[in-house]
């Protein structure tokens, strides 16, 4: 049982049992409590005690690195999930930030903190490679964390990973400069980093073309067996293949598997695919935050606390600073940009490959190099919690400099006119009916890119934050005949209903909700009407189901609407069985 390891594997699935839930009804990032777990379980936590309290070994994880190896499968499998929502042709878009703007931070950010370090007595070469690793930030965290939030598919989203996916692809050369400062060479570097550069470009061109000549014709084999042991094999073959290629190559094993996973998604195949792996990517994923956390020695901060926290500091201060202002400079928001900069703030996952290679190679001073990776992991535990301060400063400093654009752009004097709070799918929907019949509308929305691009096409939308009594007199609340609200923030449709009602207590206000009990706490608070998606879907679905046994469209109709209207009815009395699921 011990060379198995068994008992690190029922602590570890233990903890991942406790931490799901708890964070869930903590309300805080299940990354965050996977790394307090790790650090409780890891050599410098509760194992500082278990030689007083024995009981307390039956708690610690002891095969740290073993833990450590495993967790790397973690990330590969995170990066294949994001391959296959991210298309070849969406990534070849991003290539003006992958390589333009991921590629200045690394070096801007590289030369400044390399500076740094060789003020306080560095040598160049260390101050170099310190640099250079510090540069880079935490894929796993940072991608994990705005999946978690819905921001993955953002603007902030796009510009993070962008800079992420440049920062993997940085790996090779930074990896490539440690190894020839360990071979005291002394010639130029700038041909071999060149080189370097080459053949990593090679080696994921090669990857791409053979995976699109082999892969379809290989999942469409696996598909006609119809074997769900044979294609969970083949899926997990594909991965770990890729992963294997890149590495050999010297680029990252998630590199390889980000690349297995845009290659999938042009299959048929995606979607089963993405259900059978989600599993192990959560798992793994997990065990990696913990072994993240592992690595910090609580002793060693207290014994330099006030040198860690400066350099913590300092750290997320400089490449918060950098990541920025590359940001606005390549057409980002300031929102946008210092979100961006915020997340991207902390050291990442390859520090400790970098920093562990120069400590082999007599590069860097061990005291130093402990003294490092000690900042990396903190700055990687707080960066759940930066995230958090992240979207709150972007989203108040978008709807401030959005609220004083719409106030100098919204044309008043509209009376009897309709205005969309909202301008996703559904408020384009309620525009385009009001077009149709020749209602005047106007609409605020607080996506900066959604805006300019709908209004570039003509639409009537703007910026602004709705919650604001301010905005919606601009609006001309007070002289509209109805208020549509279509956020997706039950919090912030709640915001707007209220400042609305405290302008204009006779205005109608119609609201769309998710289920019947927000439903009927906006009726409370004021709503006018209020439309349920889960109600809607259901009568939509029923009508068909209605009109395919047979009965004619009226008939359907017209028991849809009259089973619409004793639905609505029972929701005013808080008793709707069925619909706050």
């Amino acid at each position: 049982m011990e060379d198995l390891r068994l008992h690190d594997a029922v602590v570890f699935l233990a903890a991942a049992g406790l931490v799901i839930p708890f964070a869930k009804r903590l309300k805080i990032s299940p990354v965050l409590g996977f790394m307090l777990i790790g650090l409780a379980v890891g050599p410098y936590g509760l194992a500082r005690f278990a030689e007083q309290y024995i009981w307390l070994r039956h708690l610690l994880i002891t095969d740290v690195s073993g833990v450590r190896a495993l967790a790397e499968l973690g990330v590969v499998f995170l990066l294949f999930m994001i391959g296959l929502e991210v298309s070849i042709e969406r990534l070849w878009r991003m290539r003006y930030l992958v390589f333009g703007l991921g590629s200045t931070q690394i070096i801007v950010t590289g030369i400044i903190i390399g500076g740094i370090a060789w003020a306080f007595g560095n040598s160049v070469e260390a101050s170099v490679i310190l640099g250079s690793c510090l540069a880079l930030s935490s894929t796993a965290i940072v991608v994990q964390l705005l999946i978690e939030h819905s921001r993955f598919g953002s603007t902030v989203g796009h510009g993070s990973f962008a800079v992420l996916l440049a920062q993997d692809l940085a790996v090779v050369p930074i990896l490539f400069v440690v190894s020839t400062f360990g071979a005291h060479v002394s010639d130029s570097l700038i041909w071999p980093i060149s080189l370097a550069f080459g053949e990593a470009f090679i080696a994921v061109l090669i990857i791409l073309v053979i995976g699109r000549l082999l892969i379809r014709p290989l999942f469409r084999f696996v598909g006609i067996a119809d074997s769900p042991e044979l294609f969970m094999a083949v899926t997990l073959l594909t991965i770990i293949a890729t992963a294997v290629a890149t590495y050999t190559v010297g680029l990252s094993a998630a590199l390889g598997a980000f690349l297995a996973g845009l290659l999938l998604a042009e299959t048929e195949f995606r979607h089963e695919i993405e259900i059978n792996i989600e599993p192990f990517k959560g798992l793994l994923l997990g065990l990696f935050f913990m072994s993240v956390a592992m690595g910090i020695n609580l002793s060693e901060i207290l014994a330099e606390p006030v040198w860690i926290f400066l350099s913590v500091i300092g750290l997320f201060v400089i490449k918060s600073l950098v990541t920025t202002g590359l940001a606005r400079m390549y057409g980002f928001s300031w929102a946008q940009a210092t979100e961006m900069g915020l997340l991207l703030g902390q050291g990442g996952e390859f520090a400790f490959v970098v920093v562990g290679m120069a400590l082999s190679l007599d590069i860097l001073p061990e005291s130093t190099a402990q003294f490092m990776l000690i900042v990396v992991g903190v700055t990687m535990f707080l960066t759940p919690l930066i995230a958090r301060l992240a979207h709150s400063v972007g989203a108040k400093i978008e709807a401030r400099a959005q609220s004083t654009c719409a106030q100098e752009e919204i044309i008043p004097h509209l009376a009897n006119h309709v205005i969309i709070v909202g301008y996703g799918r559904t408020g384009q929907l309620l525009a385009a009916l009001c077009e149709q019949q020749k209602i005047e509308h106007i609409a605020l929305d607080l996506d900066a890119t959604r805006v300019a691009e709908l209004r570039a096409q003509g639409a009537p939308v703007y910026l602004g934050d709705a919650s604001r009594i301010a905005m919606l007199q601009k609006m001309g609340l007070s002289h509209a005949a109805v208020l549509a609200v279509c956020t997706d923030d039950p919090n912030a449709t709640e915001q707007v209903l209220r400042a609305a009602r405290r302008l204009s207590p006779k205005v109608s206000i119609v609201v769309r909700v998710h289920d019947s009990a927000h439903a009927s706490s906006l009726l409370n608070q004021g709503a006018t009407e209020v439309v349920p998606e889960v109600l809607e879907s259901g009568l939509q679905l029923g009508h068909v189901m209605l009109e395919e046994i047979g009965l004619s469209t009226n008939v359907a109709r017209d028991i849809i609407d009259a089973q619409r209207v004793e639905t609505m009815r029972a929701l005013l009395h808080k008793n709707v069985p069925g619909l706050n699921q």
